[in-house]
This record gives C-alpha cells, structure tokens and sequence, in this order.
C-alpha cells in the first residue's frame, strides 16, 4: 500500500471503486428481493457506527448520547424503525412465529431469559432498550433466509457489505485519520479502527469478511471455467488481500488467529478424509486440547510471546481476576447488558484504576450480565446451533460448513473479547448461522438452488 494519493482524490476513487462494484452487482441480477436492503443497512451500521457518530464526522453534532445510560435517541429511533419495517417484511411473507420459535426453541429461550433478567437490572429501561435492539439481529436474520433463494441472498449480502466496509476503512486509515484512528484504552497507543468504532471491531468485521471471501472462493473453484468465473476469482483476490492489510493494520491478535482457526476448518471440512459424522468430536478434542495446554503449559502466554503480546494479553487476565472479585449475583447476574452502567463502573475505576467497560471476554460477559443460568443457556444455545448446523452438511453442504466453521470462530473469538454483546458484529453474524425456518411454511417457497437434489450430487458435494 505505498501509493499516496491527495485525500480528495483517494475519496472520490474509493467511492467510484463502490459505485463500480454495486453497479457490477446489480447487472448480474442476483435472485433477491428488494427487501435485502434492510439487512444491508442493518449490517453496515452493525459493523461501522451508529447513525449518531455518522453525523457529527459529517459535521452535525449534536444527535449523540448525552450519557452512556441513556444512548442516542436518534439511534434507538432508527433501529426501532429497522425492526418495525422487518416485522412487515416477514408479515408480508407469511412467516409464522410458531413455526420460527419452534424451530429455534433455545434461541428463543434464550432471548426470553435476557427479557426476564431486565427485572433485577439497576437500569431497567435501558436494558430492555438494548433488549428491543438485539432482536434485530434475527428479524434480519429471517429475512435472508426466507427469499426465494437462501444461498444466493447470503451471498449478496456479504458481498454488498464488504463493498462498503473494507474499501472505506482502507481510505479512513490511510488518507482520514481523524475518523480512522483511535487510542487504544488498554495501552494509549494509536490504533486504527477503520470505518469501525474501535481496532477490536475492525479485527471483528475482518474475520466475518475474510471467512466469507475464503468460503466464497472454495464454491467459486468448483464452478465452470468461464469469464464470469474467473472476474469473480479476481473479486475474490482483491478484497482477500485488502482484509489482510486491514487486519496487519489492526493488529489485533485475536482476529487473526480466529480468522486462521476459521479458514482451516473450512478447508479441511472439504476434505475426504475428514469425516462429517465426527465434526462435534474434532471440535470438542481441539477445545480440550487447547484447554489441557492452558492450564499445564500456559498456552495463552507462548502464544503472546510469539505474536509479540504481553503474557497478561494486554492487561486482560487481570481484568478479568479482578472481576471475578466483583461483587454481583453468581446465579442470575446483574441483568441484561446492565453490569458496565451507573455507580458499578464507577466504583470499578475507584477499586482498580480500570477504565473498562467490558471484560474483554464473552463467557464472563455473559456470566456478569445473566448469571450461571445465561451461561447454561447461552451453552445450549451454541449445542442446538452445532446439531442443526451438522444436519446441513448432509443437505446444504457449502452453507452447513461456513456455519460449523464460524461456530468454531466465535468459540475462539470470545475467549479474548465479548463478542456476545448487543450490536456486535460476531453476534449479529451468530444468529445468521444459529436462524432456522422451514421453507415449506413460505407461501412463495421455491427450492434453493444449492441443495443437493440427489444421492449423487450429495457425495459430490462432500469432497472439493
């Protein structure tokens, strides 16, 4: 990336480079609704910043949180809207709710546990406020899953989304560093953050993407050889080698592990001799392996070593001995998204001198927020989202294996960030995998064109 350009120019190349792209899109006529959009947006403030801090880059102060309680009304407004137009989207459809809480039994226990535990919170409005807006996630979630072709609208999506994410976050970087650079809280460093609210999200949106362009590579190899074949490759190429100069850039070590753990599993899911009834036992033998290591070896310090890190992963497993040491309910938490809020952040800096406002770990996330009881659950949510997931590799191969694999990803992820939080970017693409409905409850259902159709066409599926 040695090129330099004035910054007027890099913006104008940067936003003919996405005109380009969409353009591209929209001529191969993808077979999606118009209703894609709205998780489009969804997704792209999910993975950038709020609508608020949108504005006041753009000069128009004054639409911002006046606390960290209360939030931005123009935000909470906005994706009040997202989810009042997904509703009718999936109305219009004739999506029926018994058959998604029926087919999603502990995603929605899940998500009425955290409702319930809005009651004990200090805040209860504003934890049921974050509550309303988590329930985007799987409104959006549904929508990509209910079109006439699930696979072509999940590839559209992500596609659509890398088009704004990566180019953008390239040029607030290296050409706007008042908007593409932060300080890190743990370290004062400098780091970049790209069109993200912090390094960590980037680091976050570059493992959904980069996981994504790899699996979209695996399908695109198996295709005829033709023109169109071969401008998607170097699509592929482009944004493959533009993901890893953002995550070199980010440097964030988490992602670029869990990004490696993701693209292995990928691979190896296509090979012949990995078979696909004994996924669960390779995942569980790799979390005790990983585990055994820790605990007799101190894996988690080696490995810090290596990649140039503190052994205290920046600070982290103090934090998280201190929290511990926190006082809060063990069984049912301090509520829904409520432990980092009013005088218990507070008197955290006063006893620790920690200016946190998360445990930089997903589980103990949970734990402070939902107690044992959301642990338990969040536990049986991830069970139920694996054993539909391993069913897909026998009927939906290339989907069933990106959603194993970013499974996988996210138990890595969260053991050095909360990604379990309400607009997260690994949350958001954790109910695109962890979303079921049956297409044959759709009025208008056709069937997905990738779905194996034969005894046949199933085996070939099975091997790349």
């Amino acid at each position: 990336m040695g090129i330099h350009l004035p910054p007027t120019v890099a913006l104008f190349l940067t936003i003919g480079f996405i005109v380009f792209l969409f353009r591209r899109d929209i001529r191969e006529r993808p077979n999606v609704s118009g209703a894609l959009w709205l998780p489009l947006f969804w997704m792209l403030f999910v993975f950038s910043r709020p609508l608020s801090e949108w504005l006041t880059i753009f000069g128009l102060p004054g639409f911002g949180a006046a606390t960290l309680e209360e939030g931005s009304p123009l935000d909470a407004c906005l994706y009040l809207v997202f989810i009042v137009v997904g509703f009718s989207v999936l109305h219009r459809r004739q999506a029926s709710l018994s058959e998604m809480v029926r087919n999603n039994q502990w995603l929605t226990i899940f998500l009425v546990y955290c409702l319930i535990s809005i009651v004990w919170s200090d805040f209860p409005l504003v934890a049921f406020k974050r509550w309303i807006k988590i329930l985007g996630h799987p409104i959006m979630a549904l929508i990509v899953i209910t079109e006439l072709d699930p696979d072509e609208a999940i590839k559209t999506l992500m596609k659509r989304c890398a088009y704004v994410v990566v180019p953008v976050s390239m040029l607030f970087i290296k050409y706007y560093p008042e908007w593409g650079r932060s300080f890190d809280q743990w370290s004062g460093m400098a780091a970049n953050n790209g069109i993200a609210q912090g390094k960590n999200m980037l680091g976050a949106d570059c493992i959904i993407l980069g996981l994504f362009f790899f699996w979209h590579l695996l399908n695109t190899r198996r295709q005829p050889k033709n023109k169109a074949r071969r401008n998607e490759l170097l699509l592929i190429a482009g944004f493959g080698f533009m993901i890893w100069w953002l995550l070199s850039m980010a440097h964030s070590s988490t992602s670029i592990i869990s990004l490696l753990v993701g693209v292995t599993f990928l691979f190896l899911l296509g090979r012949a001799f990995v078979s696909k009834n004994f996924v669960g036992t390779y995942i569980l033998a790799g979390v005790a392996l990983i585990a055994i290591a820790e605990m007799g070896f101190g894996l988690s310090k080696h490995v810090a070593a290596i990649m140039g890190k503190d052994p205290t992963l920046t600070g982290r497993t103090e934090l998280w001995q201190q929290l511990f040491g926190f006082d809060t309910n063990p069984i049912f938490g301090t509520g829904f998204e409520s432990f980092w809020l009013g005088d218990r952040i507070r008197r955290f800096f006063e006893l620790y001198g920690w200016h946190a406002n998360e445990a930089h770990n997903g589980y103990l996330e949970t734990y402070l927020n939902l107690g044992l009881v959301g642990l338990f659950l969040l536990a049986g949510l991830f069970m139920a989202t694996f054993w539909k997931s391993r069913r897909e590799l026998f009927t939906n191969f290339q989907w069933g294996r990106f959603r194993v694999s970013f499974l996988t990803v996210l138990l890595v992820y969260n053991w050095t960030e909360a990604g379990f939080k309400t607009l997260h970017p690994m949350w958001f693409m954790f109910f695109m995998i962890a979303v079921d409905y049956p297409r044959s409850f759709l009025s208008d259902a056709e069937p997905s064109s990738g779905l194996a159709t034969s005894k046949n066409e199933l085996e070939l599926t099975y091997v790349e």
